[in-house]
C-alpha cells in the first residue's frame, strides 16, 4: 500500500514541481495577474521570468545539479576477477512507442543495455538481471523489460540466461523486487548498471536493502572541466535542469522515507553511513565537483 502511495504521490506532483512546467505555471500567472490589477506583480514577475530563462539559456545549470552525482562513483570502475551477477535498471527502453512500432525503441539512455550485453559477454558465468515494468501511471502494459528481452535476443544475447524483472515502477521496486527474486548471497559481487547521475540513489537502495552491489554508472550528461563554460542552448540547459531537479528531490524523498540511509553514498559503503554526514556530502560534493568537474 505505501508503495502505491508513494508512486502515484510522486507521479502528481512532478509535473507540477518539474522546472519547465513551474516556469509555464508563472508565465501564465504573469500574463493573468494585470487582469486582476496586479501591474506591478505581473511586471516583477516577467522580469524574473526573463531573468531566469537567460540564465537557463547561457548556462549549464543542470549540469551543475548532475555533476556531484555523476562524479560519486568511478566510471570504468576496477572489476573483480570474479563476477556473480549484473543487474541493469530499466531507463532506457520507450515501451509505448516499441509496441506502437514493434521494434525496440530505446532513448538517451541506451548505455545501460548497450554496457549490460558487452559485460554479459565478459562474464558469461555471471546471473543476469533486468529489472523495470512499466513507471506510468494508466499504462501497466507496456514493459520495460519486454522491450529489452526482444533487443537483447536480437543483438545475439543468450535471453535464457537473464532474469527479467518486469512488475517494478521505480528504482526502490526494481531492487526490492530484484533481490526477492534473486536472493544473493552473502560475499556475492554483483554489479549494477545505471545512468552516472542515478547512480547515487539506486546505490543507496540496494545498500539499505542489504544488497552492496558494485557500482557501473554509465551515460553521463556532463561535460567535465566546462561547467563553467556559456553556451547559447536554452532547451538543452532545460532538459539537464530538469533532469537534476527530478534527481535531487528523489534523493531527498528516499533519505526522508528512509529508503536510503544518507543523501548521498560513499564510494566504498562504511560499516554505517549516519544522517550527520548528509549535510557535509550535499555542501562538499556540490561545491568542489560542480564547479570543478
Amino acid at each position: 500500500m505505501m508503495h502505491a502511495l508513494f508512486f502515484w504521490t510522486a507521479k502528481l506532483l512532478w509535473p507540477v514541481l518539474s522546472p519547465d512546467s513551474f516556469l509555464l505555471l508563472l508565465l501564465v500567472v504573469a500574463w493573468l495577474a494585470p487582469r486582476l490589477g496586479a501591474h506591478r506583480f505581473a511586471r516583477r514577475l516577467l522580469t524574473l521570468l526573463v531573468a531566469a530563462c537567460v540564465v537557463i539559456a547561457l548556462l549549464p545549470v543542470g549540469q551543475w545539479l548532475l555533476a556531484p552525482l555523476e562524479n560519486r562513483f568511478p566510471t570504468n570502475p576496477k572489476l573483480p576477477a570474479r563476477v556473480d551477477g549484473i543487474i541493469v535498471l530499466s531507463g532506457a527502453e520507450d515501451a509505448a512507442r516499441s509496441s506502437l512500432w514493434d521494434q525496440p525503441e530505446l532513448n538517451g539512455g541506451a548505455e545501460r543495455d548497450l554496457a549490460f550485453m558487452a559485460l554479459a559477454r565478459r562474464y558469461p558465468t555471471a546471473r543476469l538481471v533486468f529489472s523495470g515494468g512499466s513507471g506510468s501511471m494508466v499504462d501497466q502494459q507496456d514493459k520495460a523489460a519486454d522491450v529489452a528481452c526482444r533487443l537483447f535476443r536480437e543483438q545475439g544475447l543468450d535471453t535464457g540466461r537473464i532474469i527479467f524483472e518486469r512488475e517494478s515502477r521505480n528504482t526502490f521496486e526494481n531492487a526490492l523486487r530484484s533481490k526477492q527474486l534473486i536472493r544473493p548471497a552473502a560475499g556475492e559481487n554483483w554489479l549494477l548498471i545505471t545512468s552516472a547521475w542515478h547512480m547515487p540513489r539506486a546505490v543507496g537502495i540496494f545498500r539499505n536493502l542489504g544488497w552492496p552491489v558494485i557500482p557501473y554508472p554509465v551515460d553521463h550528461a556532463t561535460e567535465p572541466g566546462r561547467l563553467l563554460r556559456p553556451d547559447l542552448a536554452f532547451a538543452d540547459h532545460l532538459r539537464g535542469l530538469v533532469a537534476g531537479t527530478k534527481e535531487w528531490l528523489g534523493l531527498l524523498a528516499y533519505r526522508a522515507l528512509g529508503r536510503t540511509t544518507t543523501l548521498l553514498p560513499a564510494a566504498q559503503a562504511p560499516v554505517a553511513e549516519t544522517r550527520g554526514r548528509d549535510c557535509i556530502a550535499f555542501l562538499g560534493t556540490i561545491g568542489y565537483k560542480a564547479l570543478c568537474g
